[in-house]
Order: C-alpha cells, then sequence, then structure tokens
C-alpha cells in the first residue's frame, strides 16, 4: 500500500525510481524516515520523469516542506553507448524537469548521481583520499558519465537548492541480486575460480548504508550546508573489483585463491570503465552527517542481511 499524504500540512518525501536498487532500499529503510514526514514510492509506472506532464501530475500536491528523491537513471553503462538519447532523456531532462517542478513548488531535491562524472584515469597523488566534489574536470569517458554530469548541471541550474548526492559501486548483495556482488555469489558455486579486474580502484557501497544515509539528509532538511552542494556518499576505504569478489568467497567460506586477478583489457567492453573512482567522504561529514562505514563491514553485513535480518 503506498502511503499517502496524511494532511496538506504532512512533509511528503516522494522516492522517485522507487521500483530500483536504491528506491527499494530507501522503502525498506523507511523506518529511518523522520516520524514527522510520509513517504510515496512513485515507479516508472506511476511518473515520467522527462514529461513535464507526468510529473505535474504525479507530484501534484507538492509543497513546501516536501523532498523529492530522485534515485531514477539510465544505467546501462553500455548500453548507453548506442543509446545517448535515451541515456540523456532520463539522465539529463528528467533531472532538469524535476529541478524546475520542485523549485516552483519550494520543495527540495535530492538528486543521486555517480562517480563515472570523473573521467577516472590513473589515481592521483594529490588525492589520496578520493576525489572531492569539485575536482570534476575534463569530460567523463562515457556516454552514461556525460549525461550524468549534465543532469547534475542541469538540476542545479533548474534549482539552485537543490543537493546532488554522488556514490558509487553500489550493492545489494543478496543471492539473486543482479549485483557485482550477488554475481560473485553465484558464481563461487558454479566455478573452480573466477577472474576479476585488479586495476580498477573504487569504493564499493551497500545500498543499505546509503539508504540509510539519505534518510539522514533528508531528517536534516534543506539546512545551507546542503542546499545547492555536491556531496560523496559512499562506504569507507577503497577497494578493487577483484578485492571485492576476494572478500565474498571469504565470507561464504571460499578459499579466496580462487578468486584470480586480472586485468581491464581482457575484459573489453563497450564503455570504458574507470581505472580510479574512489570518493572522499569529507563533503558528506562536512555537512554534519555521519560517515558511512568501512566497505569491508558493509559487505559483511550485507552478506549476514541476506541469511537473516538487515543490520
Amino acid at each position: 500500500m503506498v502511503p499517502m499524504r496524511v494532511t496538506p500540512s504532512t512533509p511528503t518525501v516522494f522516492i522517485i525510481g522507487a521500483g530500483g536498487q536504491l528506491g527499494t532500499a530507501l522503502q525498506e529503510r523507511s523506518a529511518q524516515a523522520p516520524d514527522s514526514v510520509v513517504w510515496r514510492p512513485l515507479t516508472s509506472a506511476d511518473i515520467d520523469i522527462a514529461d513535464e506532464t507526468s510529473v505535474a501530475t504525479a507530484l501534484g500536491d507538492l509543497g513546501p516542506g516536501d523532498a523529492v528523491v530522485n534515485c531514477a537513471a539510465y544505467t546501462d553503462v553500455d548500453g548507453a553507448e548506442s543509446d545517448p538519447e535515451g541515456a540523456r532523456r532520463v539522465n539529463v531532462t528528467g533531472p532538469a524537469v524535476l529541478a524546475a517542478h520542485t523549485a516552483a513548488a519550494g520543495a527540495w531535491l535530492i538528486h543521486v548521481s555517480t562517480d563515472y562524472v570523473f573521467p577516472g584515469g590513473a589515481p592521483d597523488a594529490d588525492r589520496p583520499d578520493g576525489y572531492e566534489p569539485g575536482d570534476v574536470s575534463g569530460e567523463p569517458a562515457t556516454v552514461y558519465g556525460a549525461t550524468k554530469l549534465d543532469g547534475e548541471r542541469a538540476a542545479l541550474e533548474a534549482d539552485p537548492r537543490a543537493t546532488v548526492v554522488r556514490t558509487a559501486w553500489v550493492y545489494t548483495g543478496g543471492p539473486e541480486s543482479r549485483d557485482f556482488v550477488g554475481t560473485m555469489r553465484r558464481l563461487e558455486q558454479a566455478r573452480d575460480t573466477v577472474s576479476v579486474v585488479d586495476d580498477q580502484l573504487g569504493s564499493p557501497t551497500y545500498c543499505i548504508d546509503l539508504a540509510d544515509g539519505l534518510w539522514e539528509l533528508v531528517a536534516a532538511g534543506p539546512r545551507p550546508e546542503v542546499t545547492g552542494a555536491v556531496l560523496h556518499a559512499t562506504n569507507a576505504g577503497r577497494a578493487t573489483w577483484f578485492d571485492v569478489a576476494a572478500a565474498v568467497f571469504e565470507e561464504v567460506g571460499a578459499e579466496r585463491s580462487r578468486v584470480l586477478p586480472t586485468t581491464t583489457a581482457e575484459f573489453p567492453r563497450p564503455a570504458p570503465r574507470p581505472a580510479y573512482s574512489v570518493l572522499s567522504g569529507r563533503s558528506w561529514a562536512a555537512a554534519g552527517l555521519t560517515p558511512l562505514r568501512d566497505w569491508r563491514a558493509a559487505l559483511h553485513a550485507s552478506m549476514a542481511a541476506s541469511e537473516g535480518s538487515l543490520p
């Protein structure tokens, strides 16, 4: 049952992209939402974020005090290379339309973005703790990254009070999930060994931790520290995909030696993957928000959650 506005004065949090990984996690973790608000999930069947009429209808009673958390995105990194217009419609036009609507209504837009907005070259000695929000320079290497960066800019231009939250390498980790962790769990059962790239370094992020962080952001409200800002929210630390895969094997009691390191060159893809996309958490902490725990502890929690209850 979809939670609805209780009274005209009850703040509502609209979760856009509620059928996706992060939107689902936000609903699962709705106990972290402020007691003073209700939340309303909207899937692609309920709203077309690139269509002004659809947005106006779905968010018809949007007003001051309400928040819109946009988790919707065209996330097929390889598919975007051959469908740039489709990616642009969802990743650029959609945020722009939502932002125009929140600006007109006096509501608060929280727009979720990605590490792919960075060029993703070799690690920079000047960024030992990862990219800061203002470090974007040069062009993203993929259509997906370029459209997500343009979407950030479009949202902030249409609604200068919006907040952009970048994250990276998001997973849920269940044995049936389609993310990297879920895939490694299945491959551990199906193969004697798996080869995983060890030359891409990033910030693995447990979707549940990210959802909790976003609820904390919502609860804190549209303060000067966050409105008009770009923040980074990932689990702490850094890892390669090989590191993550080896940790998954360890978590299920398998020998990590069954995971073999390889290079990106051995697995060519239509869209190049960034060699370095670690995101610094300084901006999140500076905004007074709780830093997300270390990625390895989060991975352990994700595996435990799939066997029992959420942490």
